[in-house]
């Protein structure tokens, strides 16, 4: 069908979740190196306004609306993105919403909507994706998760599909080594975005005005000197290019992984005793 994957310059990459934060800053990032980009979100304005500055700059980029929980509007775009530009080198599955608050105050409606976006998006976007990619011979699907998918932490519903991504793109990784494309994770510690403060799709489930719960979760994350979106990207970007598997930026957050890893008692002790300074902080 086509030659060979393209390490950026050259590619073709679709973005999911492009209109704003990671997913942005990752589709800014790719059109610098010399890669058409497809940008893909649910909030189809924001999106157009993200490339056209990216056109603006002398970048190769287009918007397309797309809910990531839409399997048949994921395939079409793929589709779509095949048809036109005649391959597909990278799929970044990167469409994620939180839900900001302890599982005592869930509803099924905040369990089944941030299971759809977070886990259910990057499976329609593999499931789109790879059988395109084996029949090219190449390819490479980046998913994003988080630390909170290799580190436990009390936000059970962000954890459990970030848990959930980081074992499909590992299990997938092997499968498709055989097939000669290529799988990475993304595991971002505390990135500059709109997350931060709950995000634009956010499920906010605090015993607090919303006004009062995003001031709260920005005030909580600043400790952790986030990282600028723009450099954040130019790392994922490096470090997808040599194939890794799994992608843990900013490299101190790595501490945390390996603390799990060596005392996973000791680990929730520690989460166990921020919980409850978040309990008394209401």
């Amino acid at each position: 069908m086509t030659d060979s994957l393209r390490t950026f310059n050259g590619g073709v990459a679709i973005v999911t979740g492009a209109a704003s934060g990671i997913g942005r800053a990752i589709s800014e990032a790719l059109a610098q190196l010399g890669c058409q980009v497809v940008l893909a979100d649910i909030d189809l304005e924001d999106a157009e306004v993200a490339a056209a500055q990216i056109r603006d700059k002398g970048g190769r980029a287009f918007a397309k609306r797309v809910d990531v929980c839409d399997f048949v509007a994921v395939s079409a775009l793929v589709s779509e993105t095949v048809e036109k530009m005649g391959r597909l080198d990278y799929i970044f599955n990167n469409a994620g919403i939180v839900v900001a608050g302890e599982a005592a105050n869930y509803t099924i409606d905040a369990w089944q909507r941030i299971i759809a976006v977070n886990l259910g998006g990057v499976v329609n976007g593999v499931q789109a994706a790879y059988p395109v990619m084996i029949r090219q011979g190449f390819g490479h699907i980046v998913n994003t998760a988080s630390m909170a998918g290799l580190v436990i932490s009390a936000g059970v519903g962000y954890s459990a599909t970030k848990y959930g991504v980081v074992a499909l793109s590992r299990g997938l990784r092997i499968e498709a080594q055989v097939r000669g494309v290529r799988v990475s994770v993304i595991c971002p510690g505390v990135v500059r975005t709109p997350i931060l403060r709950g995000g634009k799709h956010g499920i906010l489930l605090m015993p607090l005005p919303e006004d009062k719960q995003r001031e709260m979760s920005a005030r909580r994350n600043e400790r952790f000197s986030p990282m600028d979106a723009s450099i954040f990207a130019r790392k994922v970007l490096d470090q997808v290019a040599r194939n890794r598997a799994i992608i843990v930026i900013p490299a101190w957050s790595k501490l945390f992984w390996w603390l799990e890893r060596a005392s996973p008692t000791f680990t929730a002790f520690l989460r166990r005793k921020a919980f409850e300074r978040y309990l008394r902080s209401f």
